[in-house]
């Protein structure tokens, strides 16, 4: 993922956390998808490479 997307994504959170007064709440949930984002990556990075090696 994009360096500017995960800009997009914390400025998208921040202005709801604002309108919404759970600034704590809503931050730690874009840590969470970003770092879960992360994770589905490398594991889609593995698996492509394990592809590769079997065949």
């Amino acid at each position: 993922m994009n360096n500017w997307l995960y800009t997009l994504y914390f400025v998208v959170i921040g202005i709801v956390s604002l309108i919404t007064k759970e600034i704590v709440t809503f931050l730690m949930l874009g840590f969470v998808i970003i770092a879960l984002h992360n994770i589905n990556s490398t594991l889609k990075e593995m698996l492509k490479r394990m592809n590769e090696k079997q065949q």
